[in-house]
């Protein structure tokens, strides 16, 4: 981590625990508060004022763990999450703890590599290459079994009760019964953790844009050894659940056996 980084780590985590601070003592179960008071906070805190206000909750949100000082507050099996509440408000809320890590006994199955050269070469950072591999190889429709089409990614817009928010990608996709669905994609680094405010407000948002389709909500993460687990995700009872999993590696068609091709057509 450059210095700089580190700075601005420091800062944000000084700026978000005052926050917590202010309200938790009155509020222990969970408050609302606003994006103005990253700027007051600061100013209390004598600290310069960070240049991208979203920036800061976003990173507590999808990126990084809240620190150790806002954790150890919350009850035995629970966590706190930030949650969107509205235009420029948020909610701090206890959820129960809920983790997707990869499982380690599961089969990689091999996929021949489609991914352009050109884009291989010019991706910009773990989540724009893991799109592209996902998109140019057709991941989605291995995964999920429907013919899935990229309808825009990086979408931002404004979902009623959480105010805006950010989807990686979205697909829409219909099966062989003709089956509708609309696809949002999660796009993970192999350090960033699964949440449930993800999965939960890219739901909600299918819901409330696309009510006709059925929303199949899906999480790509890089492992090691240049594999991809992907992740079709649900939430229930305030937990995010894996309806199901699997891990892929793209290779030259020619690395793939025949023994291994004997072993996948044993698989479900």
């Amino acid at each position: 981590m450059s210095i700089d980084d580190q700075s601005k780590d420091q800062l944000y985590r000084a700026i978000i625990s005052h926050i917590f601070n202010k309200h938790h003592a009155e509020n222990p179960d969970g408050f609302i508060f606003l994006r103005d008071e990253i700027i007051s906070s600061a100013t209390e805190l004598g600290l310069p004022r960070p240049g991208n206000l979203g920036d800061l909750v976003y990173t507590f949100r999808y990126r990084k763990d809240l620190p150790e000082s806002i954790k150890r507050t919350a009850s035995s099996g629970f966590e706190w999450i930030i949650e969107g509440a509205g235009r420029a408000k948020y909610r701090f809320s206890q959820v129960k703890l809920s983790r997707v890590i990869p499982r380690e006994d599961l089969v990689t199955i091999k996929i021949p590599d489609s991914t352009p050269e050109i884009i291989q070469k010019n991706a910009l950072g773990d989540e724009q290459a893991l799109l592209a591999k996902v998109r140019y190889n057709r991941l989605i429709d291995i995964f999920l079994g429907v013919a899935a089409y990229s309808l825009q990614n990086h979408l931002r817009t404004t979902v009623k009760g959480m105010g805006q928010i950010e989807i990686d990608e979205i697909y829409v996709g219909v099966n062989s019964n003709g089956q509708q669905y609309v696809i949002p994609v999660q796009a993970k680094g192999g350090n960033d953790k699964h949440g449930v405010t993800q999965t939960k407000q890219d739901i909600l948002c299918c819901e409330q844009k696309f009510p006709d389709l059925i929303c199949r909500a899906v999480s790509a993460q890089f492992m090691g050894d240049e594999r991809i687990a992907m992740f079709e995700l649900a939430v229930d009872d305030g937990q995010i659940k894996v309806l199901r999993e699997k891990h892929y590696k793209l290779v030259p068609a020619a690395d793939i056996s025949r023994k291994e091709l004997n072993i996948y057509s044993r698989m479900e």
